[in-house]
């Protein structure tokens, strides 16, 4: 392999839990709530599916479906879908739902996995070129710099830019393409294997990782630097 790719969200980090999601932008709104409803809150809003990156809905409501399936082609629509599921979810001010969808894109809602940073310097230090690859609707690259990450990957090919989204193989094409790579030379790094196994259409390897907490994934990652030699 002479390039390898990687997939953003449950590969290389993982958003907070959807309780300290919600702690954390109450704690930046200066609200707060009884312990009980506290609990209500959170338990509803991962129900509903409301926090990207975290557990999918139990259920997406039908007038929401379409939007749900096409969320990661734009900016616009990633916002629209998400804040529509936590508006599932009475919160009592109206303005919370789109403070949760803006806490979720800051660096202190993200947690690199432990071999995420040894990884990724391996691959430089051998001079393989790297790219995230990723289902998204906002630029990703401000939490990598925080956590030390960014420096050491080489392009980003994200969905909402290109309005295309894996599965669909032409956005892979592109991260290939932006290498100067071919396929067959490339590997895929993910956790979803319906989104990240469209790189298989395309003649790319992939190599799957679970999509664990931070604590419970330490060195899901490592094998990628054998697979390369």
């Amino acid at each position: 392999m002479k390039a390898v790719l990687f997939d953003f969200s449950g590969t290389l980090c993982r958003v907070e839990p959807v309780a300290d999601w919600l702690r954390g932008t109450l704690r930046e709104r200066g609200m707060s709530l009884t312990e009980e409803e506290f609990a209500r809150q959170a338990r509803a809003l991962r129900e509903a599916g409301a926090l990207p990156g975290g557990p999918a809905p139990v259920a997406v409501p039908p007038e929401l479906a379409q939007l749900w399936e096409a969320r990661d082609r734009s900016a616009a629509l990633h916002r629209a879908a998400y804040t529509a599921l936590s508006r599932q979810v009475p919160l009592g001010d109206e303005s919370l739902h789109d403070s949760l969808y803006d806490r979720h894109m800051r660096p202190e809602a993200w947690r690199p996995y432990p071999d995420a940073l040894e990884v990724l310097s391996g691959l430089r230090d051998k001079g393989v070129p790297t790219a995230v690859v990723s289902n998204i609707g906002w630029d990703p690259r401000p939490v990598l710099r925080a956590h030390g990450l960014d420096r050491h990957i080489g392009a980003y090919v994200l969905s909402y830019e290109h309005g295309v989204q894996k599965p669909d193989a032409a956005l892979f094409a592109v991260a290939c393409r932006t290498l100067g790579v071919a396929p067959r030379d490339t590997l895929m790094v993910g956790d979803n294997r319906g989104a990240d196994g469209g790189a298989s259409a395309l003649g790319c390897a992939v190599h799957f990782v679970d999509h664990l907490p931070v604590g419970e994934r330490p060195a899901a990652l490592l094998p990628v630097l054998a697979l390369l030699g």
